[in-house]
């Protein structure tokens, strides 16, 4: 009785620090599913726009909890059957590149399922915050075919690398020509092989069907040997990125340097630290687990505030920033019925841990 009484005690007091370690940090009525913060501390967010309404799709928090379109409103005002180039049809992430550029994924894709637009609608778009205006886009129909979904980017030195969660592949680009190709396409360790589970229940779309993304996280190792990579299903696997970056690979070969990490599960979001820890955003059991390079792990928060925590970012001062959008409860996931409670809220919590800087 005594180990019952004093094992209850310890995951009360686990619980109450865990609740206590999430603070807040911003909140908004429209759902985002990535955050990304400046040494400086400026704060920007990304709006999916699952459905395809309008509004602000790339966001800046400032200090008084107030989001602005941003760099622009202009950027921000797209209109089914206007131009695309110069506007941001679909953003679907964002981050602060390892050259100080804010780095826009933009799929051009109209709405949930849709086919990316033409004329440069799917793109990356480079910011500098410095100056507040789009420094670089880089079309990207030259890696995409209808079904695409390019999900998510990182970069180290010359070399982006992208996932793409709609036919399943991962593509590797040189930053400067703006030239890429698509590698392990329909490979094991791109193609969601299981459905996406989030808070207790397989995801279906309107149609009934289980809701699979293909390739969708993956983070650069510190130093740049290795590129980590998931369908959001999990699990994640790993490559060299020597194998990556050979200019004429054999795919054969390639998939023999494929090598599976961790057994993760339905994941909203990723990011890495300074020492090659891995935090998973754990969307099924509203957890942040930590993988270490030599693949152990510990779940470090658990709370059901952490409803669809999606895209992770670590700062300088030592937090992990933990947008909660709420995915999962949007129309097209609940047989046409929103479920979500709203403000969605971004979290953060010390972690003392650094930020990788390729």
């Amino acid at each position: 009785m005594k180990r019952i009484i004093f094992a209850l005690f310890f995951v009360v007091i686990f619980i109450t620090a865990a609740k206590a370690q999430l603070e807040k940090v911003a909140t908004a009525d429209m759902i985002w599913n990535g955050v990304t913060v400046t040494a400086d501390k400026r704060i920007f967010v990304c709006f999916p726009r699952l459905e395809g309404d309008k509004g602000i799709r790339i966001g800046e928090v400032l200090t008084d909890g107030k989001i602005i379109p941003y760099p622009d409103a202009a950027w921000n005002n797209w209109q089914i059957g206007k131009a695309t180039s110069q506007k941001f049809v679909r953003t679907n992430s964002l981050r602060i590149g390892p050259d100080g550029l804010l780095w826009i994924v933009d799929t051009g894709t109209p709405s949930m399922g849709a086919a990316p637009l033409p004329d440069s609608a799917a793109k990356l778009v480079a910011i500098d915050t410095r100056t507040n205006r789009v420094v670089r886009i880089i079309p990207l129909a030259g890696v995409s075919s209808k079904a695409t979904f390019i999900d998510d980017l990182r970069m180290i030195g010359n070399t982006i690398y992208l996932t793409d969660a709609g036919d399943p592949a991962l593509i590797v680009m040189d930053k400067m020509s703006g030239q890429g190709r698509r590698v392990l396409e329909h490979h094991p360790s791109t193609t969601a092989e299981k459905a996406i589970w989030a808070a207790g229940h397989i995801m279906k779309d309107e149609s009934g069907q289980q809701v699979h993304i293909h390739a969708d996280q993956l983070e650069i190792s510190p130093g740049g040997k290795w590129l980590y990579f998931q369908a959001a299903s999990g699990p994640l696997w790993r490559v060299e990125t020597r194998f990556l970056n050979s200019p004429y690979p054999s795919e054969k070969e390639l998939k023999s340097h494929v090598t599976l990490f961790y057994q993760t599960l339905s994941t909203g979001g990723t990011a890495i630290d300074a020492t090659g820890n891995i935090y998973v955003s754990d969307v099924n059991k509203q957890q942040i687990t930590r993988i270490s390079p030599e693949g152990k792990s510990q779940v470090i928060v658990q709370d059901k505030r952490l409803s669809w925590c999606d895209a992770l970012w670590i700062d300088e001062e030592g937090y992990l920033w933990m947008p909660t959008g709420q995915l999962h409860l949007l129309a097209p996931f609940q047989q046409g019925v929103s479920k979500i409670k709203l403000p969605v809220v971004i979290y953060k919590m010390k972690i003392n841990a650094k930020p990788f800087s390729s």
